[in-house]
């Protein structure tokens, strides 16, 4: 088994460290000879070395799709990065139940949608719903929660208001839609009218979508962020954890206070 240099790493393609990568785009030309130039010489002011279209379509009209190989001379050092992580120990649907009873002794409540202009509710939905997803049940199978769905297209101000009614402990959003990051401002206004209502320091604000990252959920104001592939488990336990952690911080300050 090859070991992998963390200080240098490349693209692997055929080969360790070859640096080889498969990039596909669209290009808008009418698909012809120029067009596959065109692509081809694109890819290599990105860059990338020993560059060749593999694959090219018309889409019709003036539209070309491409699928272009090329090599990658640069490479990263795995050992300098330091990415924010979500601290939780993973458990299963029983040990997430049983802790929530031992440790809380009451029933955690989370108000959950897809917010602005989005439809797409297939992560929503696998986290939520009572069948879940890959196996695992959603919260809403789980008897130490409370799990309100409000389903696609919900206006911030409806969540929100959802969560000050149920006295929700987490608010969960999910964005699928990202055109030109309409997810960043939609989540910074759902940030702004939390904070706005008082209750940022009530609830846990969680992101979660194919473009979110724990990074930028943390730079946006939320307190933790899911990417695609988080099954209900994940996001229960984080909840259940967080709220023990948080409620044992909160007697700790009230003990200093006296």
């Amino acid at each position: 088994m090859p070991q992998t240099d963390l200080k240098n790493v490349r693209p692997y393609g055929d080969t360790l460290n070859d640096g080889k990568v498969q990039l596909s785009f669209t290009l808008p030309l009418r698909y012809g000879p120029e067009a596959k130039e065109a692509a081809r010489q694109l890819a290599i002011k990105m860059g990338f070395e020993d560059v060749d279209v593999v694959s090219a379509h018309d889409l019709g009209g003036p539209f070309s799709y491409f699928i272009v190989y090329g090599k990658c001379t640069h490479s990263v050092d795995v050992t300098e990065l330091h990415m924010p992580k979500i601290e939780v120990e993973q458990m299963d649907f029983f040990r997430i139940n049983d802790f929530v009873r031992d440790r809380l002794g009451r029933k955690i409540t989370v108000t959950a949608a897809c917010t602005g202009s989005d439809a797409h509710t297939v992560g929503i939905d696998a986290i939520i719903n009572m069948k879940g997803c890959a196996g695992e049940y959603g919260l809403e199978r789980y008897p130490w929660f409370r799990a309100y769905n409000l389903g696609a297209q919900v206006p911030n101000e409806v969540l929100v208001a959802k969560a000050i009614e149920t006295d929700a402990d987490a608010i969960l959003v999910s964005q699928i839609v990202t055109q030109k990051n309409v997810h960043i401002a939609n989540l910074t206004r759902l940030v702004d009218l939390v904070e706005a209502e008082g209750i940022r320091d009530d609830v846990l604000l969680i992101a979660g979508g194919p473009r979110i990252s724990h990074e930028l959920a943390l730079e946006l104001g939320f307190d933790a962020g899911f990417g695609p592939g988080t099954l209900p488990s994940q996001v229960a336990a984080y909840i259940a954890q967080e709220l023990v952690r948080k409620e044992h911080r909160t007697s700790e300050r009230l003990t200093q206070e006296r």
